[in-house]
């Protein structure tokens, strides 16, 4: 059973991307400013998010631009090329294929059909200075796969960024490296903390699983009602129509 956070906090990465490709006026913009307002009524437990927080905050260290930079995913990529555009850290980066997929035994991680990740990781193994780069450091295991990849001389050479992290996962990632992120919360996964992205309640791909069509949150409704307790069904539905006007290639 999944159990209901404590705090659940909802990375808005739906505002700015919908008003750019639909417009700040349009009815897929009204709707997202909708859903939010919705997801945002349980002010004492749900947290919202912005990019711009983390951002700024991730961007206030001094660092040298790093000869490589690793972006987990599209995700870490992404998140990569945002500090750059600010701080100039990350001239090059390199993109890993990784994520966490259902099986039926739990999860396992995945390249999603890709070369095995010590393969993709050979090109950055003589950097000189390397960035993992990640937007959430949740349980780790992504993380830590890649940085356990890298074989330790340039392990040594390495640091992690991501924009947000429970409190435990980052500290176990910075026993291997040193690591920084834009928000920490502190708590338990899953019972005290839940991180989701916004854009996960409705574009399919937010849920992976092994050998099955990806899923987005809101076609899970045992997680929907865990997070969102009596506001369930109607934030289903609104994702659900949201999901329908936006299309399935958003």
């Amino acid at each position: 059973m999944t159990p209901t956070p404590k705090t659940l906090y909802v990375h808005d990465d739906l505002s700015d991307e919908v008003a750019a490709a639909h417009g700040r006026d349009s009815a897929a913009a009204r709707g997202v400013a909708a859903l939010l307002e919705l997801v945002a009524r349980d002010a004492d437990r749900v947290r919202i998010l912005t990019l711009e927080a983390q951002l700024s905050a991730l961007a206030g260290g001094g660092h040298a631009p790093f000869t490589v930079a690793v972006g987990i995913g599209r995700a870490g990529e992404r998140v990569a090329r945002q500090l750059h555009a600010r701080t100039g850290w990350f001239p090059r980066i390199e993109r890993v294929a990784l994520t966490r997929e259902e099986t039926a035994a739990g999860y396992a991680l995945s390249t999603l059909g890709g070369p095995p990740l010590d393969v993709q990781l050979a090109g950055v193994a003589d950097a000189r200075s390397i960035a993992v780069v990640d937007d959430t450091v949740f349980s780790g295991l992504t993380m830590m796969a890649v940085l356990k990849g890298l074989d330790p001389g340039a392990r040594a050479r390495a640091r992690v960024f991501c924009l947000r992290a429970v409190r435990e996962s980052l500290t176990d990632v910075a026993t291997v490296c040193p690591a920084s992120a834009g928000f920490v919360a502190a708590g338990r996964l899953l019972h005290d903390v839940s991180f989701i992205n916004a854009s996960g309640l409705v574009r399919r791909g937010a849920i992976r699983r092994a050998g099955q069509a990806p899923l987005a949150f809101y076609e899970r409704p045992e997680w929907m009602r865990a997070w969102f307790l009596g506001d369930a069904d109607e934030v289903t539905a609104r994702c659900a129509a949201l999901a329908r006007l936006l299309g399935e290639a958003w």
